[in-house]
This record gives structure tokens, C-alpha cells and sequence, in this order.
């Protein structure tokens, strides 16, 4: 059985997640909403995060260690500065967020294969989280991206 694999991938992209939210939320801090939606988001990765850890422990499996934090590394080296810095980072933040929800969709179709309602419930809730958290940034990529690369010199 895989879905360990899986599971331990998404953790690890959780927390990087959570750790990028916050890093872009103290670098942008002067702009609107920035710092307190991204402490919010990073919050309910935590959460993710927590409610992940027993199925964690249920499902161990083997995975290559460093995959998820080689993709929080090739996307995210840390909060920019500079006029492209908050489109960059929003779009690296989006990227990093698309892992971790193709990843609970996955483990959601293993755990309805599994029939364990406790991971499926589990999935269920953190998904939609996910699932907001790339709305969110999408529609401020889309509110940066015009004042950035057109009106910016």
C-alpha cells in the first residue's frame, strides 16, 4: 500500500506551506490584508498539519524525504523585495498550495478506496481550506499582476 507516500508528502507540503504563508505575511506586512490572511492560512496549514498526524502514523510508508522540501526550495526561496516581489511570491504561494490540494485529492480517492471515514473526513475539511487558500491567491495574483506589470516602472 502507497497512500503512506502520499500522506508524508503532503505533511511536508503542509508545513511549507505554513512556514511560506508566514514569511510572505512579515515581508509584506505594509500591504492590505497581506499579513493577517496569510497568518490566517498559515494557521489552518498548521491545523492541517495536526489533524494529518495520525494517519501519519496509521499509513507509514516509505517516501523520498526530500520531495516536498525540494519543491518549497525551487519555489520558494524566501520573500522577495523589489516592484515584482509580492506578484512573485503570491505566485510561487499559489503553486506551492496546487501541490497540496492535488494531494489531498488524491488521498481523498484512496481513503473512499480504504473506506476510512476518519481520513475522509479529515480530507473533506482541509481540502476546502486548501481549496480557498487558491482562490485566495488567484484573485490577488490577478489584483497585483495588472499595477505590477503594466503601471510599475
Amino acid at each position: 500500500m502507497n497512500i503512506g507516500h502520499y500522506i508524508s508528502l503532503l505533511d511536508h507540503s503542509e508545513q511549507a506551506l505554513a512556514k511560506a504563508f508566514r514569511e510572505v505575511g512579515a515581508k509584506h506586512r505594509d500591504e492590505p490584508d497581506v499579513m493577517v490572511m496569510c497568518n490566517h492560512l498559515a494557521s489552518q496549514c498548521e491545523g492541517h498539519v495536526t489533524a494529518l498526524q495520525p494517519f501519519v502514523e496509521r499509513y507509514q510508508g516509505s517516501t523520498s524525504e526530500d520531495e516536498p522540501d525540494r519543491l518549497h526550495s525551487d519555489l520558494f526561496g524566501g520573500a522577495r523585495s523589489g516592484s515584482l516581489a509580492l506578484l512573485r511570491d503570491f505566485h510561487d504561494l499559489y503553486l506551492m498550495a496546487t501541490e497540496a490540494e492535488i494531494c489531498w485529492t488524491v488521498i481523498a480517492q484512496a481513503a473512499q478506496a480504504l473506506r476510512d471515514r476518519e481520513l475522509l473526513a479529515v480530507v473533506h475539511a482541509s481540502e476546502a481550506q486548501t481549496s480557498i487558500h487558491v482562490d485566495w491567491l488567484k484573485t490577488r495574483i490577478k489584483q497585483t499582476a495588472p499595477q505590477t506589470l503594466v503601471a510599475a516602472r
